[in-house]
């Protein structure tokens, strides 16, 4: 079988289940570092012609990642899309399996059952110890997360509750005056989409304790999900103004 994805998290999610299946994938597609095929540029605007080229019998996306136009370009051409929706814990699972087991008719993989594990026993936060916050994750304009995100119901397993998680939008823009006016008790800054640092975000909301986590692991769906638990766990607990 050939496979073309366009999902950074999916794409480590074939390689590391059987990575001969790959033979194309995006630019932004890091993860594993020594992966070796084709790249059709971004997610935003995938090569469509290059990935024709490819011959591949699926193409694997996402519906908030890719453009359906770029995907119904890729249907007219004979080549079957597979599109996951992703916004919540269950649905990554669920769609993983779907993905490599139904999809690709590989076994199911012990590194996903070791992420489903890593999840199921994983404590229920004590109403002492939630927190509320912001996540910002991008500046130039502010943007954060709103309602139904992957990253939103991740935290909320974590102990971490989204202030703007009934927002209308699924990334509002928010002035940082605004969320500073939002009293949080808590600021998440991931290191992508836009790369927050220690001298870049923090800064924007003094007073505060900021939890500078690994974007990979607060909002990539594959064998990361295995070691997100304990790897945000230990940024949360570090938080500090």
């Amino acid at each position: 079988m050939r496979v073309v994805s366009l999902v950074p998290s999916l794409t480590e999610a074939v390689a590391a289940t059987a990575p001969g299946l790959l033979v194309g994938a995006t630019a932004w597609c890091s993860h594993p570092a020594d992966l070796d095929v084709v790249r059709v540029k971004g997610t935003k605007n995938p090569d469509v012609p290059a990935i024709i080229d490819l011959a591949p019998d699926l193409v694997i996306a996402n519906e908030e990642e890719n453009r359906e136009p770029d995907l119904e370009a890729l249907r007219a051409a004979g080549i079957e899309v597979l599109v996951t929706e992703i916004r919540t814990l269950e649905q990554a699972f669920g769609e993983l399996e779907r993905v490599l087991v139904h999809a690709c008719g590989l076994d199911r993989p012990r590194w996903l059952d070791r992420a489903e594990a890593a999840w199921r026993d994983l404590p229920a936060p004590s109403p002492s110890q939630v927190r509320r916050a912001v996540v910002p994750i991008w500046r130039r304009p502010w943007m954060v997360l709103g309602r139904d995100t992957f990253a939103g119901d991740v935290l909320a397993r974590l102990g971490v509750t989204n202030l703007y998680a009934g927002h209308a939008d699924r990334y509002p823009k928010i002035p940082v005056d605004e969320l500073r006016a939002a009293a949080p008790d808590l600021v998440v800054l991931p290191d992508e989409p836009y790369v927050f640092t220690a001298d870049d975000g923090p800064e924007a909301f003094p007073g505060l304790p900021s939890a500078l986590v690994s974007g990979r692991h607060l909002t990539w769906y594959g064998p990361s999900l295995a070691e997100a638990p304990a790897v945000l766990g230990a940024a949360l607990r570090a938080a500090h103004p």
